[in-house]
């Protein structure tokens, strides 16, 4: 199944719902794409990436997320993680991109996250 990435912006938090597989082919570069247009146009303070709905991840999609995290560190916007499958937290684990690429439970808990950095308890 082809990567789809739909994006959206609450409350200065821009949001990457990812559909698909986040592996090598044509579609991976979909969610690069859209991280540089939500990031360009939405000036975020901080960006949510939701993969729970990723069916597959390999080191080309891995990679994709490295570079979102890059795009959004030059602006100074955070990037968090949810809906992240015991596969992929693994290879972050594994690759030591889990202190680069944080995870939260849901949106919920990722807004959280900037809340709480907002006021400095983080």
């Amino acid at each position: 199944m082809a990567l789809s990435v739909v994006s959206r912006t609450e409350n200065e938090i821009a949001i990457l719902e990812l559909e698909g597989a986040l592996t090598l082919g044509p579609s991976l570069h979909t969610l690069r794409d859209a991280a540089r247009q939500v990031l360009n146009q939405a000036r975020p303070s901080g960006l949510i990436v939701n993969v729970a709905k990723v069916t597959a991840t390999d080191s080309a999609g891995l990679g994709e997320l490295t570079v979102v995290y890059t795009f959004s560190s030059k602006q100074g916007c955070r990037v968090v993680l949810t809906g992240v499958s015991q596969s992929l937290r693994t290879m972050l684990e594994v690759t030591h991109l889990d202190g680069l690429l944080p995870s939260a439970t849901d949106l919920a808990g990722a807004k959280k996250l900037f809340t709480a950095e907002a006021k400095g308890s983080v």
